[in-house]
């Protein structure tokens, strides 16, 4: 006599208690902020990221005083105008702020393939692709925090620095808000393309380098040792990660420089393709 087994629905199928992409984002959400060497990075990049703006703004105000001096003056030709750089106060910090945010992305992601902790993610989330976009959206909307939230303190903490020299500006003049905005998404970017890079490489030392390298070697390269070699190099440099997230922030827009929205297509093509790699490599590659 033959038995005929019948299939019955289990109960994360009837319920709804599976596995699903919001359920991963929170789970990776969990894992960020309960590591301590995870919340300390991103401290400190706010801090270095408010320090270095109140920094600048202080040297803002000595650069006009100085500027006032008619023979300072004939001895500076060639600095800006302390009245031209003002409103780019809040996201000055940003140079720094992107290093530390691309040095986290890249140990996050790429200590888990050292230590084999990947493979735990992977058996909870046997698709792959979920878990990766998981990851890279939960960090880019934490850079967005960090950096937009930095900047906007930033300002607060400017404006009573200015204040003296009467420099302040609002937040409704041409472009800040927009700056401050755009300081976030220039750290989210930069987060996805750097979680990208360490992915594709799985180690963190060797990401770390290569991020960095991108963001900050090589820019100065191209400025000191490339340039000369051929007119189309300078051109080209506009296109760098680094010089295309300047671009995003910036208020007064150069001859012949990209503006914020070519800024932020050239970014977000770089943060796009890095990515669609990494998730095509992760997923044909072994765990």
């Amino acid at each position: 006599m033959s038995h005929t087994a019948v299939a019955t629905p289990t109960r994360s199928t009837t319920s709804g208690t599976g596995v699903n992409f919001t359920r991963i984002l929170k789970s990776e959400w969990i894992k960020l902020v309960t590591v301590p060497s995870t919340v300390i990075m991103l401290s400190i990049t706010v801090i270095v990221m408010i320090g270095l703006a109140a920094l600048f703004a202080w040297q803002t105000t000595v650069l006009l005083d100085l500027q006032g001096d008619p023979e300072m003056a004939a001895q500076m030709q060639g600095a800006p105008d302390a009245t031209s750089i003002t409103n780019t106060i809040p996201g000055s910090g940003l140079i720094f702020g992107q290093l530390l945010i691309a040095s986290l992305g890249v140990v996050l992601i790429a200590s888990e393939w050292g230590t084999g902790m990947i493979r735990s993610t992977m058996v909870a989330v046997p698709k792959r692709i979920p878990a990766l976009l998981a990851k890279q959206a939960v960090f880019a909307v934490v850079a967005f925090v960090v950096g937009a939230g930095s900047a906007l303190v930033s300002y607060l903490i400017a404006q009573p620095i200015l204040s003296p020299s009467e420099l302040e500006f609002g937040l409704g003049d041409e472009g800040v808000l927009m700056h401050i905005i755009n300081t976030g998404s220039v750290l989210a970017l930069m987060a996805i393309i750097a979680m990208s890079i360490g992915t594709l490489l799985r180690n963190t030392a060797g990401g770390v380098v290569t991020a960095i390298g991108l963001l900050l070697i090589l820019p100065i390269l191209v400025a000191t040792l490339l340039a000369g070699i051929a007119d189309w190099i300078p051109d080209a440099a506009r296109f760098l990660p680094s010089s295309a997230g300047e671009q995003m922030i910036a208020i007064t827009i150069a001859d012949g420089a990209l503006n914020q929205w070519q800024g932020a297509l050239v970014l977000g093509g770089w943060a796009l393709v890095l990515l669609v790699v990494s998730l095509v490599v992760t997923k044909r590659r072994d765990v």
